[in-house]
């Protein structure tokens, strides 16, 4: 059974989508898919600990805007993987739990 983990959603400049996954055997396999949007379900992760966005921001070390901007979109073009990592770290989730993929 071959269990792919999607960890990692960027884009390219002819905005192609694709997602980086590691594999059970550690390889990588990069796999181009159609366009979609991000979004990071902060607010369902914060709201189960009882947390505000604000104590988000200050438990994770990203900037409150930041962390409003990302919580309050619908979906997003592009989003920094270094603060999907702090914030999947906070929430103690994986990467993939926090980033749901939104199709256009």
């Amino acid at each position: 059974m071959n269990n792919a983990i999607a960890f990692l959603v960027f884009y390219d400049l002819r905005r192609s989508f694709y997602s980086l996954q590691l594999l059970n055997d550690n390889k990588v396999s990069l796999v181009k898919r159609k366009m979609g949007l991000v979004r990071l379900k902060i607010r369902e992760f914060a709201d189960e600990k009882g947390w505000t966005l604000k104590e988000v921001s200050d438990r994770s070390g990203l900037v409150y805007s930041t962390v409003r901007a990302y919580a309050r979109s619908p979906g997003m073009g592009s989003v920094d993987f270094t603060a999907i990592q702090k914030l999947a770290r906070l929430f103690d989730v994986m990467i993939e739990d926090l980033v749901e993929v939104i199709e256009e």
